[in-house]
């Protein structure tokens, strides 16, 4: 009895300590981008996510909400440094995981499946897959796998999408309706005409897991297209719609041109070269977008864009400041778009949590707002910190009455995404 009173303490104690305001580390050698996602998700008690070692090495974490408790799994042993790889988490049927990820701009791509994420944290061995057919290879001659974002939808059978920029050095698509197991070849959904083999849109991805897929993308990379805008579609029942409901392309007419999706910006040279951060949706499934206007290498303008009313409504959020990475002395900076970065609450559009410079340094904050991004309310996460703090990302799957948990990048040092020393720290935040 004595015993049993003593578990029932620790547990009451551990939900008691993450209940409130509490941040800490889940590694201290691990660094992410923000193409590949879910980077993060939450199932009942715990967090699973994943990052990319200085070694190269691609590693999964667990966090025990109840306990506070951190163990890791390596996924593959020293396959590349470089913060392009790290793993997408997405919960297959009510107890496996799959794990995907990719090598930077190489051949193949990667998944490991974890059987019970209740259980043993041990990931099976990688599963090497080639999503590139000849057939599409010789419509857009470019082979290059970077980036995987998996979702599963319920309407569907539980078929499993997953998107990349594989064919062509396009966005693409493939599915799995086994689960995993087995994969189509992959699609090109969207690109230029005529093809151009150097042109690399850039690309977010959002479900509910229930039938809808939003899609944010650009022209290309901003640091490429002098020109760079911001364009929106939604797939769903095996079609490519507009915001506004109107049919853009079946499937088997894709690809489509982005000029025939949704406008969200169209860049100026006085405004600036746009870029993405995240997508989400509201209460009714409309889509809410975070993206960033850059008149300025130097000054990183951040954007919130609500479809409403059958409209776009769109609110700058603030100025986040320059570049993160630190450029070595003497040397010109080779990512001047590298922003601090934004992410919106999975369930409530109204929260963003985001990085920007303040007093010299990169913090994360929580902004909320009650019109649509016209004013808002914000909270400092981190303050006075000694390094920069850096692509915020919220799970997937935190509940709108859930204490809210956000993770970041902690730069010890980053001078580009092959030459690293980073943490990944979460911070929950109680209702």
């Amino acid at each position: 009895m004595r015993l049993l009173f003593l578990i029932v303490v620790l547990s009451v104690s551990s939900f008691k300590l993450l209940g409130q305001s509490n941040s800490g580390y889940i590694t201290k050698n691990g660094a992410w981008c923000w193409f590949s996602d879910p980077r993060a998700i939450i199932i009942e008690d715990y967090i699973i996510t994943g990052w990319v070692k200085t070694n190269g090495t691609i590693e999964a974490g667990r966090l025990n909400l109840s306990t506070g408790t951190v163990e890791t799994n390596v996924l593959y042993h020293k396959l590349e440094k470089d913060d392009h790889n790290n793993p997408s988490f997405l919960l297959v049927d009510h107890k496996k995981v799959v794990a995907m990820y990719t090598q930077h701009n190489k051949r193949e791509l990667f998944a490991n499946t974890l059987d019970d994420f209740s259980k043993s944290f041990e990931f099976s061995k990688a599963k090497r897959i080639n999503p590139i057919s000849r057939e599409e290879y010789r419509k857009f001659p470019k082979r290059t796998v970077t980036y995987v974002n998996p979702i599963r939808l319920e309407s569907e059978n539980n078929r499993i999408y997953c998107f990349g920029r594989w064919t062509g050095f396009k966005p693409n698509l493939m599915w799995s309706d086994d689960g995993g197991l087995e994969w189509s070849k992959a699609k090109v959904f969207t690109t230029k005409r005529p093809f151009n083999k150097k042109n690399r849109p850039y690309v977010k991805y959002y479900s509910d897991g229930n039938s809808k897929i939003h899609i944010v993308f650009t022209d290309g990379h901003p640091k490429v297209e002098p020109l760079n805008g911001v364009y929106y579609t939604y797939f769903e029942n095996d079609k490519f719609f507009k915001a506004n409901g109107e049919v853009i392309s079946e499937m088997d007419n894709i690809p489509f041109k982005p000029q025939q999706a949704s406008l969200i910006y169209a860049p100026k040279e006085s405004s600036g070269r746009a870029w993405i951060a995240d997508i989400g949706q509201d209460k009714n499934s409309d889509p809410v977008v975070l993206f960033t206007k850059s008149p300025s290498q130097l000054n990183h303008e951040y954007w919130y864009a609500r479809f409403i009313n059958n409209k776009w409504v769109i609110n700058k959020i603030c100025d986040s400041g320059e570049w993160f990475p630190k450029t070595k002395k003497n040397k010109k900076e080779s990512e001047p778009y590298y922003f601090g970065n934004m992410t919106l609450h999975p369930n409530n559009p109204n929260i963003i949590y985001l990085s920007r410079k303040v007093n010299g340094v990169f913090e994360i904050e929580r902004w909320e707002t009650e019109d649509l991004g016209e004013t808002w309310k914000k909270e400092a996460i981190t303050k006075n910190s000694k390094y920069d703090n850096v692509r915020p990302f919220v799970p997937r799957g935190l509940k709108v009455n859930q204490d809210e948990v956000v993770l970041w990048m902690e730069n010890r040092k980053y001078i580009h995404f092959t030459k690293f020393k980073s943490s990944i720290r979460y911070h929950f935040r109680e209702q």
